[in-house]
């Protein structure tokens, strides 16, 4: 069964707390939410890890641009 939307499961709500009121019988109570669950923070050395390997990753291209305009200037040469 497809999980219905928020708005769909909300005007189903409505509906019925309508027919309640017209037919006299109580709506039955809204189950409880459920808590919504905080994302955990990423740890501070994950954090300087992936900003090492991306201080790497440029360095590398940086020298891989530098030697190709070296062996252009010997190629003009």
């Amino acid at each position: 069964m497809a999980k219905k939307s928020k708005l769909a499961e909300r005007a189903a709500e409505l509906e019925a707390a309508v027919v309640g009121l017209f037919s006299g019988t109580p709506a039955p109570a809204a189950p409880a939410k459920k808590k919504k669950r905080r994302k955990a923070k990423k740890a501070k050395v994950v954090k300087a890890a992936k900003k090492t390997a991306k201080k790497a990753k440029k360095a590398k291209k940086t020298a891989k641009k530098t030697a190709k305009k070296a062996k252009k200037k010997a190629k003009k040469r």
